[in-house]
């Protein structure tokens, strides 16, 4: 019965496969690539419910039992994101076929988006540290095509930076791996948690986990994320929505995964250098989303900010912190979608990137001005909405273990992200309405419905947070006691 975990990452990779050979078929290629995802979304549920009743699922490839096969673990951790992935690129599609070109989607765009659907979703599920490099592998290649789809100046550019980034941190992705498998033999996750376990973290064993936290930080985009404002705002919005919903999570999955599981033996080492790494990021964030006034650039640079805030959980490492970052990684998925949808919007209906161009727009689009400013205020974790919880218990965390630092810079990032995004909707959304009725863009509902969708998701997350605090307390008692997924794996069904 455990086969149904293998589902979720070989639907959307076998339809990848064979919408190759429609390209013709636009239509056909957008509904089947949607009912996929919503196929995946329904499986994934069921999956999270049955791991509720009947513990972690491991699936062993082939017979082989761990830790001589290739197998996937499906935990809540890992689920919570499949399923929240699943959800939102569904309805960024929706849409992409109501603002994406004819020309770029005869690119390959679907089967590109099944292909990077299926590396995210491997990352998530797989229980070896090659495969886990194996999946990156084919979302990494599935963006490099995505990134430069249409091969616009800036878009080539952008796209240059991000793959050679990419292509050295799958280098020193690589590199890492092999001085683990030389170190300990062993390539299973669980596996090597008990090898570590018995001979200690050695000081080579730490120098072998900082050197996976500089891969994974490249990923994620913490610390390192310069190459990261430039590559999501250069495609258009339905591509940069994919990247910004979906990308960097699976690094920080990486890093909550390899940094409770592997390497958490030595925290007074990791884990205050992914605290020093966040707070960093936290501060480079802030300040670069309130210096532009380029709006692609003020939400990439919002993207950077919550990078910094979900690795503060790991940092402080206490249940609360960690189940709020789960929390709160749920949330994010969702609202940089809204965030980059909806910035992706005010660009098409006014032609301009900056703020200073923009001015009165609630006035022609009275929707979309609300939409926005209920985007504002999850991310600045204003309650109701789905930020707000998340951000507390993080918080929380962060003042139980003494992080007062961490804390302050947590808190003050929640404000830099609200300035910035007040400023967008003050100079955007009030004042004299800069566009007349003979040069008005219809706000078709093709792009609207998606963003009311999220809109309503945020709403919906906040109110209805206990339905999902189940999940991510499970999620973080897994994280923090490896010893539940050690037994999981290496046990015999």
């Amino acid at each position: 019965m455990n086969n149904i975990l293998v589902f979720p990452m070989v639907l959307p990779l076998i339809t990848g496969v064979i919408l190759i050979f429609l390209r013709p078929f636009i239509k056909l290629q957008r509904w089947v690539t949607f009912g996929v995802m919503a196929v995946n979304t329904g499986i994934s549920l069921y999956i999270l419910q049955k791991i509720q009743k009947d513990g972690i699922l491991r699936l062993d490839f082939g017979g082989w039992e761990p830790p001589f096969g290739i197998l996937f673990v499906g935990d809540s951790f890992s689920l919570l994101l499949v399923l929240t992935a699943s959800i939102v690129t569904a309805i960024i599609l929706l849409y992409a076929f109501h603002s994406l070109d004819a020309a770029r989607e005869k690119m390959y765009f679907y089967p590109l988006v099944n292909f990077l659907v299926a590396g995210v979703i491997g990352s998530f599920l797989t229980g070896d540290l090659f495969n886990l490099f194996v999946f990156f592998e084919v979302m990494l290649l599935s963006s490099y095509a995505l990134v430069s789809l249409g091969g616009s100046k800036m878009q080539l550019k952008h796209g240059i930076i991000y793959m050679t980034i990419n292509v050295v941190s799958s280098w020193m992705f690589l590199i890492a791996i092999a001085y683990l498998y030389g170190t300990v033999g062993t390539l299973n996750l669980a596996h090597i948690s008990q090898r570590i376990a018995e001979s200690g973290q050695t000081p080579i064993l730490t120098v072998i986990s900082i050197l996976f936290l500089i891969v994974f930080s490249l990923k994620a985009g913490l610390v390192l994320y310069q190459w990261l404002p430039g590559s999501y705002s250069a495609p258009p919005a339905v591509i940069g929505a994919l990247f910004g919903a979906l990308l960097t999570k699976v690094g920080i999955y990486a890093l909550y995964r390899m940094f409770t599981l592997v390497f958490y033996h030595e925290p007074a080492i990791t884990h205050t250098l992914i605290g020093i790494m966040a707070g960093v990021t936290l501060i480079g964030g802030s300040i670069g989303a309130i210096a532009y006034n380029d709006i692609r650039r003020v939400i990439t640079y919002n993207v950077v900010i919550a990078v910094g805030f979900i690795l503060v959980g790991l940092a402080v490492l206490t249940p609360a912190a960690v189940e709020g970052a789960v929390i709160y990684l749920v949330h994010d998925i969702i609202i940089k979608a809204l965030l980059f949808l909806t910035g992706g919007t005010m660009i098409y209906l006014t032609g301009t990137a900056r703020i200073e161009n923009m001015s009165g727009l609630i006035r022609n689009y009275p929707m979309l001005g609300w939409i926005f400013f209920i985007t504002m205020l999850s991310l600045a974790g204003v309650p109701p909405l789905s930020g707000f919880l998340g951000k507390v218990l993080v918080g929380q965390g962060a003042a139980e273990t003494g992080s007062y630092l961490l804390l302050a810079l947590a808190f003050l990032s929640s404000l830099a992200v609200l300035y910035s995004l007040l400023r967008i909707f003050l100079n955007a959304f009030w004042g004299e309405t800069i566009i007349s009725e003979e040069d008005e863009i219809p706000l078709k509902k093709g792009r609207l419905v998606p963003l009311v969708v999220f809109t309503l998701g945020t709403i919906a997350l906040g109110l209805g947070v206990e339905s999902i605090a189940v999940y991510a307390s499970d999620a973080a008692n897994v994280l923090l006691n490896p010893d539940i997924y050690i037994d999981a794996v290496m046990n015999d069904n």
